[in-house]
């Protein structure tokens, strides 16, 4: 027990002085943020209130909505390599000047309300309550790609192939343009409800609604299986990856990443204001997040590898606090063979503060009591997770 303490008292001295945080973006503090999209030097974010541009790497937006209707939200963002394109609940919209101005571009669209956004080659795919539509001069025109009458709300692609999450009808791929789509839905249960969707590499990432959670495929969507090992369920709404990372961020429990493909996962809240992710980008340095109350966030990538960082605490994590940072409730997940074992939860100076038995896999303990700074939870001596009081 000594060793214990006296381990988690080097931890908390190294934290105090690098423990990473994310950082709010000047210009957005107390926006709700629904997409995101990062192209070289300009960094875009969109919500309720329209677009924003960057252009340093996310510490400060400006509004940058001229032309586009802002009566509804911004819902998602791509570009190729002459454009930058939104899709909103008012249509489609494009950029010739890199955000300064928009002008619609929505002909050829049953219905102007618009959940996801990509560009893929020489095609642009958006998809919403109409279904999926296609265009291949730029959004000048678009035609109806199939699921017509189906509400898809999200859509990502493997190189040719399309997949796509809806609200009430499960997971669809087509290998084709949109021509003919598969229903793919082996695993997933009674979910039916997707709003986030990602590729990376050959693997499928999908966001199940509200009890469920981040499901896998790496069949090509053949099977899917739902993933734990440090992920909460709950709804989550938002992905980015790339040849080393996946992130996923929840409704609710904030963001959380993985550098083994989904197998093991790592909260990184600190200093997240809001806990609620609508969408997740990656620039070369940055991961950044989109926030339902409080705008956007920006992390370095650095610190994920960082020795006394976050990186430090996914190594020492079998156990796993969300969210992370608190305020007067700890949530954690403790592994079925936990259940029955005694629980301590330690200060920066090794004492117990708190304890008790785990008695189910989640389990909330009250923290009103505490004081704000930095605490361990330790499980029969053997699974560890830090979190943060505030």
């Amino acid at each position: 027990m000594k060793k214990i303490a006296l381990q988690l008292m080097v931890l908390c001295l190294l934290n105090f002085a690098s423990f990473a945080q994310w950082q709010q973006s000047v210009g957005t503090t107390g926006l709700n943020m629904q997409s995101l999209l990062v192209n070289g030097m300009y960094a875009y974010a969109g919500g309720a209130t329209g677009a924003y541009l960057s252009t340093d790497t996310a510490a400060n937006f400006l509004f940058s909505n001229s032309g586009n209707n802002a009566a509804g939200p911004t819902r998602g963002l791509t570009h190729d390599n002459t454009y930058t394109y939104t899709c909103t609940s008012q249509g489609v919209f494009r950029s010739s000047n890199n955000g300064t101005t928009w002008i619609s571009k929505s002909i050829g669209l049953s219905n102007l309300l618009n959940s996801g956004i990509i560009n893929v080659g020489t095609r642009l795919f958006v998809v919403g309550p109409g279904g999926v539509y296609m265009s291949t001069d730029n959004a000048d025109n678009w035609t109806a790609a199939g699921l017509t009458g189906t509400d898809v709300r999200c859509i990502t692609s493997m190189q040719d192939t399309l997949y796509v999450g809806t609200l009430n009808s499960g997971i669809y791929k087509s290998s084709d343009w949109g021509q003919n789509w598969i229903s793919i839905n082996n695993g997933l249960g009674s979910a039916n409800g997707f709003r986030a969707i990602e590729c990376k590499d050959n693997t499928v990432f999908v966001g199940g609604p509200i009890g469920t959670g981040v499901f896998r495929s790496i069949d090509f969507g053949a099977t899917w299986t739902l993933l734990s090992s440090g992920l909460p369920s709950g709804s989550y709404r938002g992905f980015a990856s790339n040849n080393q990372y996946i992130f996923a961020g929840s409704f609710g429990a904030g963001v959380y990443y993985s550098s083994d493909n989904g197998n093991n996962w790592t909260a990184i809240n600190t200093g997240l204001l809001d806990l609620t992710i609508f969408d997740l980008e990656l620039s070369t340095t940055y991961i950044i997040a989109a926030t339902n109350t409080q705008g956007v966030f920006r992390l370095p990538l650095t610190d994920l590898n960082s020795a006394t960082g976050i990186e430090e605490q996914r190594n020492i994590n079998t156990v796993n606090v969300f969210p992370n940072p608190i305020q007067t409730t700890i949530n954690f997940i403790a592994e079925n063979k936990m259940i029955g074992q005694d629980y301590s939860i330690y200060d920066c100076f090794g004492k117990i503060v708190l304890f008790g038995k785990v008695d189910k896999n989640e389990m909330a303990v009250d923290a009103s009591n505490l004081i704000n700074g930095i605490y361990w939870v330790n499980i029969a001596n053997t699974a560890t997770a830090k979190f943060i009081k505030q």
